[in-house]
């Protein structure tokens, strides 16, 4: 992890649980997202849950996309990005419908004109109908776009989410217990409500991946795309070009791919299994050791994971990494986890398919001294 703490980011944020560790934790205190009475309308059949996230740094490689092509709609995918960041956050705690939006943009005015911010703003409402295509309604309240020229470089895509849930439909982590298998639903590939391949990139890990796939030729054309103060043998330091080609896509797309929303999927399966589902994990943040966040004295066995998709294979070429350091920055194949009794899987993974999202069992759980994370394949074993 050294090369990523380098580049001024954590994959586990430890300061940022540090700082929070002695904060009020919500009315469950181990579910995904805090959730807190409903003070909106003191109805105590209702909790609410407030969300933020945002596309993070991967609008950085947008940015540079944008300006070798004039394509405005690379920001599409921005925009998806940074509310599905928010959207699959709250399915982990069982909300589907009635989500109120806010954006927050952040741009440097000197390099990002109107039009981009006139694109973000328009693309925002096409991403709003397609969920509403799928009956998730999510509702804009407007927001902020600040020119903070001194502040961001070049542009940051934001959006806080709120919504309410019944107190009987929350998902807690709480359940997850020894003989639960876990469901990987997998990151990569393409659904039948996707029109393109997704590479599974998602948005997490971009800051490792734009600088570890491509080439210093971005650095000297585009020195706004980084931190300057950032060790120059860090930055840019791969050996490909953005339009190089990886299994016929151009890298540049396939690092761009719009983080995959898991929503009409979910929202499908919470129908039928709600009441048994004992956990869901929507792996960011930390990939694939994202779990270690809500368990104690049970011990987490991945034992069966989806294939490492090839953009993935290519980051860890290109970086050296190791692969402790590879699931602990990258979701390396299944975004979101569901834990289950065994008995429920092959009918949730059924149903996964009928939208043509690949899912399977990845592992299970056993009882442990103490938490613990075991990923093995045929090849490694890595424990945390």
């Amino acid at each position: 992890m050294e090369k990523y703490l380098k580049r001024g980011v954590s994959a586990d944020k430890t300061d940022v649980h540090n700082a929070i560790k002695n904060i009020e934790k919500g009315v469950f205190p181990n579910t995904f997202c805090k959730l807190i009475p409903d003070y909106l309308t003191n109805d105590k059949d209702y909790l609410l849950a407030m969300h933020a996230d945002g596309a993070g740094t991967k609008s950085s490689l947008a940015y540079i996309y944008w300006k070798r092509t004039n394509d405005l709609s690379v920001w599409k995918g921005i925009v998806q990005d940074s509310i599905v960041m928010n959207l699959d956050d709250l399915l982990c705690v069982g909300a589907t419908n009635n989500f109120i939006l806010s954006s927050t943009i952040g741009r440097n005015k000197q390099l990002i004109p109107g039009s981009v911010i006139s694109s973000i703003i328009n693309y925002t409402s096409e991403i709003i109908e397609m969920f509403k295509e799928w009956d998730i309604n999510i509702i804009s309240s407007g927001g902020e776009t600040a020119d903070i020229g001194d502040i961001v470089r070049t542009i940051i895509v934001d959006n806080t989410m709120v919504c309410r849930i019944k107190k009987d439909d929350i998902i807690d982590n709480s359940n997850i217990k020894p003989g639960n298998v876990i469901i990987g639903l997998s990151s990569f590939g393409q659904t039948n409500y996707e029109n393109c391949y997704n590479s599974g990139i998602g948005s997490n890990g971009l800051t490792s991946a734009r600088h570890d796939i491509f080439d210093k030729s971005l650095a000297v054309e585009f020195p706004e795309s980084f931190d300057n103060s950032i060790d120059p043998s860090l930055v840019y330091c791969g050996t490909n070009k953005i339009f190089d080609k990886l299994n016929g896509q151009t890298l540049g797309k396939l690092v761009l791919s719009p983080t995959r929303t898991y929503a009409p999927v979910v929202k499908e399966i919470f129908k039928f299994f709600r009441s048994h589902i004992n956990g869901m994990i929507h792996c960011t943040g930390g990939g694939q050791t994202k779990i270690l966040n809500f368990v104690d004295n049970l011990h987490i066995v991945k034992n069966n994971m989806f294939e490492t998709p090839p953009l993935f294979k290519l980051i860890k070429k290109e970086s050296n990494a190791n692969w402790s350091e590879m699931y602990k920055v990258f979701n390396m194949g299944h975004r979101m986890e569901i834990y289950v009794d065994p008995k429920l899987s092959n009918e949730i993974i059924s149903l996964s398919k009928s939208f043509g999202l690949d899912a399977k069992v990845i592992g299970f759980v056993e009882n442990s001294h103490k938490k613990k994370l075991t990923i093995e394949t045929p090849d490694i074993k890595v424990v945390y």
